[in-house]
């Protein structure tokens, strides 16, 4: 196979999410007609992307060729990145995996979602979601499955608020968009101790035993990468946060949480199974936390009374599962356990809404005797097991209290060094400040007070721009010149209005990602 059509896998999907964008954006696609072609892009780059991963499949089979590098992205000194793709058997099965579920839940969701309001943004999202997740599958360096990881990251934000008129599904949003931050702090360390160890984040170059170097920093290293994998699959004890992912419309649950993303942990950490292989202690750990998930799933799963709720906990007691093979060195095993419960678990969120419909929205069954006589556990499923209420105690208040910390900091110090106005004026936080900007605070005089020559300068500019306002625009030129600054002045409060809500801001990330890579 032509190792450039290797880059059509995840950059077709790429090129759609784009290319939707831009039809949306220009209001080319809109009513039925819009509709039908946006899904016929979707499901062609499906297809496409399908039978590129299966090409793949056979070139791999006739002529193995794990690592194929394409072209060089850093080179710096000693150290060397290059945009590369992994082509084993490991990676061509996830990638198959993908794509075939993908493009099932697509076809699904052109019915599902007909005459939805956010119908084209769900589309667009999707495939950017896809682009991601094959980028994590055939990466051939850890540096370019972070790009993935981080796109998958995004979109998962964007359909968990699909429905972002709802105040719940945004803080769910903003919820498991920060707690997955977490863990690519461990992503990050792990590619900064590869670049100090190896010079490269290459996985042929990473994953080949090193017995020269010292054990306790191939460790850390490691650590990073298991901590990305535990977070991104949810498992004990950052469990609390895939519950409130279910806010999205059913398709997404499905890709996400019940059958792709959720494995995305899995699949890394059966990637870098030959670190976790020179470091035992974490292949203990990983037997521990395996266990402790699928109790937590398990027993959260009998206190349900919702299906996608209880199909969340059934997830992550399987993937817990996975965690205990992997942790006792059976790959073989999880590899084939993730493929199987992909597959079942995608059926089964796809089949929910028919099922409640079917079962005519009957009241799911109480928790087993033995649970509710033990009242303790009982209550500890229903609340499962406070696991948010922990990490409010040990990661949001302590956020919270730190940035109040550096608010003071920021007026007590920095804006005295920087000339920024001070208490005199009202403003004493970049908070204030901020709220200045949006227009809900004022300064208390007219012209801000400049520090140094060049703020004296902006002062004087300032008051000569006020007095020309005041005097000549706003006074004694009324009429089609204020009609002009107002009309002006709405159109610049709606720009500024829209590029303060979230998802412009995370459009521009992407957007900027894209360019970028």
């Amino acid at each position: 196979m032509p190792d450039v059509l290797l880059l059509l896998i995840p950059g077709l999907p790429l090129l759609a999410f784009g290319v939707i964008g831009l039809l949306t954006l220009f209001r080319w696609n809109k009513g039925d007609a819009g509709e039908r072609l946006s899904a016929r892009i979707a499901l062609g780059v499906g297809l496409v992307s399908l039978l590129l991963v299966l090409w793949a499949d056979v070139a791999y089979f006739a002529s193995p060729a794990p690592h194929v590098p394409l072209l060089p992205w850093l080179h710096s000194g000693v150290y060397i990145t290059s945009i590369s793709m992994t082509v084993d058997g490991l990676s061509l099965t996830f990638a198959t995996l993908i794509a075939v579920i993908t493009l099932l839940v697509t076809r699904f969701s052109v019915n599902y979602l007909h005459r939805e309001a956010g119908f084209q943004r769900f589309f667009m999202v999707l495939m950017l979601f896809v682009a991601a997740m094959q980028l994590i599958a055939l990466s051939g360096s850890a540096i370019l499955a972070f790009v993935g990881w981080e796109l998958a990251g995004v979109s998962s934000f964007l359909l968990i608020a699909y429905n972002w008129q709802s105040r719940v599904a945004t803080a769910n949003a903003v919820r498991a968009f920060v707690t997955n931050r977490i863990g690519d702090v461990g992503f990050l360390l792990g590619m900064f101790m590869a670049f100090s160890l190896f010079h490269s984040t290459e996985w042929d170059v990473m994953l080949v035993p090193q017995p020269l170097e010292s054990g306790l920093l191939i460790g850390v290293m490691t650590l990073g990468f298991m901590a990305a994998a535990l977070v991104k699959s949810a498992q004990f004890p950052f469990s609390g946060w895939i519950t409130r992912a279910l806010e999205g419309p059913t398709p997404s649950s499905t890709v996400f949480y019940g059958s792709i993303m959720v494995h995305a942990g899995i699949f890394l950490l059966l990637r870098i199974h030959p670190l976790l292989e020179q470091a035992p202690l974490l292949q203990y750990l990983l037997l521990l936390l395996g266990g402790l998930t699928v109790l937590f799933g398990w027993l959260g799963g009998l206190a349900q009374t919702d299906i996608k709720t209880s199909l969340m906990f059934s997830t992550l007691a399987q993937t817990g599962l996975m965690l205990v093979s992997i942790g006792l060195g059976w790959y073989t095993l999880a590899l084939v356990h993730l493929v199987l419960h992909a597959v079942w678990r995608a059926y089964q969120f796809l089949h929910s809404p028919s099922f409640a419909l079917h079962t005519q929205w009957q009241a799911a069954p109480r928790a087993p005797a033995w649970l509710r006589k033990q009242r303790w556990l009982h209550n500890a499923a229903l609340q499962r097991f406070w696991l948010d209420p922990m990490a409010d105690w040990l990661l949001v208040k302590p956020t919270l209290a730190l940035s109040q910390e550096t608010q003071v900091f920021d007026g007590q110090i920095l804006d005295k060094l920087s000339g920024t106005p001070g208490h005199c004026c009202g403003i004493s936080t970049l908070a204030d400040m901020q709220a200045m900007q949006q227009g809900q605070k004022r300064l208390e005089n007219a012209i801000g007070t400049g520090s140094g020559l060049l703020g004296k300068l902006m002062q004087w500019v300032a008051e000569k721009l006020e007095w020309f306002e005041q005097r000549l625009l706003l006074q004694r030129g009324a009429g089609q010149a204020q009609a002009l600054l107002a009309a002006l002045s709405r159109y610049q409060d709606r720009i500024e209005g829209l590029l303060s809500q979230p998802r412009y801001l995370v459009l521009l990330v992407v957007v900027t990602l894209v360019v970028i890579f």
